[in-house]
């Protein structure tokens, strides 16, 4: 055998061939490993089937008359049909009791469906109907009834995953049934804006296992065979992998589980408060000495009236840094925990209020529909202010150097739009108290009593605004 020249003996290249013809034993160990849990995993991954039925006008003939007279005297309205749209997703049967059969899936998969099906990974078809939805984790339970046993998924625990595992995730891709890819945890905690087949309520695992649409609903699992994720979604911008897919941990998905199955429904905690992002020591004037990272906490920009958060004296401006001693990261972290925590459930806050570090008894409460939750003629004060970041500075009022916070946003609904606050307002004091740092605007609010006075500077000119507390 020659290459560029150079000979190089059969038989030497014999033998290295025949060096390969033994696999190194730790991959046939793993590769057992994937036999064994695709075959405990396949059958309890389900397709299902949707019709969704939806009623459409028909477009009548153009008529050159109706172009220049107009329709006709007792024209009727345009026809309407009905048609129908098929769809495909996959599940994850998680229970079985007595004759009726849970499967867990996505809640875009069946969220709109007149007709459902499953069909089983042995070739049983079941019709089954909608147990429960919930749009703000983006899971549903869909049920059917079976006098036979069916298989049922063990459920893992994702707190235990760590970036890096073994993964397999099983569905059924644009139709091809039963099918299984390979990956690993690429990464944990990831969020995305609320959308179609995204939610608030929810964090993301990452992975590189290839997902594709059919996919929907369908088991992210470990190596043991445990479901540890639902597949959910993909990044692409071709509309198939590219190796960016996205799973519900199934430690957020228990809970949907069981709150629909024995209330019907998915009951989440409620604090009652509007959060933002800030840096502590730029924004409120924090003091290193406290030990508060920059990108740990949240500030309370506004509460709801009568809410949890109202009752336990939670107060805008608080600045959030613990809840139960555990650190809070962020707004998106606070929403998490508390919409994951059961109504009653009872936490102590750690707040920064006026530079001092205080704790907060609070029991969460119900947490209603998105609309009946943000009633904006409950919200107070309603509005968001900021460091002035020019130092204004106006000597055309009393020939003095002014400064104060600047209003950034102003709610529509709140009781500071209906007092006249608008978006670039400079509140200089509050009752009469200087409001020179943003600390010292919410403890100069938080302090009145009644009516409540705002001065303020509006290009170049300094008015008066009232409200009612």
């Amino acid at each position: 055998m020659a290459f560029r020249g150079i000979s190089i003996p059969t038989d030497v290249v014999a033998e290295e061939a025949g060096n390969f013809d033994q696999a190194p034993e730790s991959l046939v160990v793993l590769q057992q490993s994937f036999r064994e849990v695709a075959k405990s995993v396949l059958p309890i991954v389900v397709e299902i089937n949707v019709i969704e039925v939806f009623r459409q006008k028909i477009p009548q003939p153009f008529s050159p008359w109706e172009f220049f007279f107009g329709p006709s005297p007792g024209q009727t309205t345009p026809e309407e049909r009905e048609f129908r749209k098929t769809g495909l997703g996959s599940g994850v049967i998680v229970r079985q009791t007595g004759d009726t059969v849970y499967v867990l899936t996505n809640n875009h998969v069946v969220r709109d469906a007149e007709q459902i099906s499953v069909h089983l990974y042995d070739g049983r078809q079941y019709r089954a109907e909608i147990a429960g939805r919930d749009s703000r984790t983006d899971l549903a339970l869909v049920k059917f009834n079976s006098i036979e046993t069916v298989p049922v998924a063990r459920l893992g625990d994702s707190n235990e995953l760590q970036i890096g595992d073994l993964v397999l995730a099983v569905g059924n891709p644009f139709g091809f049934e039963s099918t299984v890819t390979a990956g690993i945890v690429s990464a944990l905690g990831r969020t995305n804006k609320p959308g179609p087949s995204t939610a608030a309520y929810t964090d993301y695992i990452q992975t590189d296992a290839a997902i594709n649409p059919g996919n929907s609903g369908g088991a992210l699992v470990n190596i043991r065979g445990e479901v540890i994720g639902i597949n959910t979604w993909i990044a692409s911008t071709t509309g198939g992998s590219v190796g960016l897919g996205f799973a519900v941990p199934i430690n957020n998905a228990k809970k949907v589980i069981e709150d629909i199955i024995v209330k019907g429904r998915v009951e989440y905690g409620w604090l009652g408060v509007s959060t933002g992002d800030y840096d502590a020591q730029e924004y409120m004037g924090i003091s290193e000495d406290l030990g508060i990272n920059n990108q740990d906490g949240v500030l309370v920009l506004n509460i709801f009236r009568d809410s949890p958060a109202d009752r336990a004296g939670i107060l805008p401006g608080d600045f959030i840094i613990k809840v139960n001693n555990f650190e809070l990261k962020n707004s998106r972290h606070l929403t998490l925990l508390v919409g994951n925590t059961r109504p009653q459930a009872n936490m102590d806050f750690s707040v920064i209020r006026y530079g001092k570090e205080e704790t907060i008894f609070t029991t969460f409460g119900y947490r209603e529909s998105e609309e009946e939750a943000q009633l904006s003629n409950k919200l107070w004060p309603g509005l968001v202010v900021t460091r002035n970041p020019d130092e204004v500075k106006d000597k055309t009022v009393l020939s003095e150097t002014r400064s104060g916070v600047m209003i950034t946003k102003v709610l529509a609904g709140t009781h500071a739009h209906s007092a006249g606050l608008r978006p670039g307002d400079l509140i200089v004091k509050v009752n009469e108290e200087s409001t020179k740092t943003v600390t010292e605007f919410y403890k100069a609010m938080n302090a009145a009593k009644g009516e409540i006075h705002f001065r303020v500077l509006r290009q170049g000119r300094e008015i008066l605004l009232g409200l009612t507390k």
